[in-house]
């Protein structure tokens, strides 16, 4: 097993745990954690979590385009970087209602704790901007290279574009386009769902020749 075929297991890796730990967080503790102390622990660790694995993975994708692809190699990495600091900072707030709820001494500590975990799920609304940003450059990546489908990569660069409209509208206009907004992610859902099959199982394809290169980049300029 070669150097970029093991960088792309354990960049797998990190992008499965990574979906893993926010699947549970987001859907399953944090709408239980106002009412529990125990799930709101939970909560945040679990986004404690978030913020490590998408921190790995958005240095794994950097290791594995920056030869081919510097551009897009940053472009990931800065991008995964930012989606990590937006779920570091839902966890500080989490991190401040439940010792705010937890103090006897605050009167008002049942309202502010409401307020933090506001705040909070704000962080993560906000935040799919990024989310949806590191996908883009991380298609572009498949497209111009070959390396791993090109399929896969207009489907990731479709999906972080409808991750990025959902952010806007989600934060914009709660609520009311909330069916747009779901059926906008869905590219992005499958797209990742492939991009951790494929760095698991396959790695990453063998680099073509310069010259098939360039036309591989010529022809996704188009």
């Amino acid at each position: 097993m070669n150097v970029l075929t093991r960088t792309a297991r354990w960049t797998g890796g990190a992008y499965l745990a990574l979906a893993v730990l926010g699947g549970l967080g987001f859907l399953l503790v944090r709408p239980l954690a106002a009412a529990d102390p125990g799930y709101a622990r939970l909560g945040i660790a679990l986004e404690l979590g978030v913020v490590v694995t998408q921190a790995l993975a958005a240095v794994g994708f950097f290791a594995l385009f920056r030869r081919d692809r510097p551009v897009e190699a940053f472009a990931v990495a800065t991008f995964g970087m930012g989606n990590a600091v937006a779920v570091l900072g839902s966890a500080a707030m989490l991190t401040a209602a439940l010792a705010v709820s937890s103090d006897p001494g605050l009167a008002a500590g049942a309202d502010s704790a409401a307020l933090l975990r506001l705040v909070a799920d704000a962080f993560w609304t906000v935040g799919a901007v990024f989310f949806g940003l590191w996908l883009i450059p991380m298609g572009w990546f498949a497209v111009a290279t070959g390396r791993m489908p090109r399929t896969l990569g207009w489907i990731l660069v479709a999906g972080g574009v409808g991750y990025v409209v959902n952010a806007v509208l989600s934060a914009a206009l709660p609520g009311t386009a909330a069916p747009i907004a779901d059926l906008l992610v869905i590219p992005a859902t499958a797209g990742e769902l492939w991009m951790i099959g494929y760095l698991l199982v396959v790695g990453i394809r063998r680099s073509h020749s310069p010259r098939t290169a360039a036309r591989l980049a010529e022809a996704a300029a188009r």
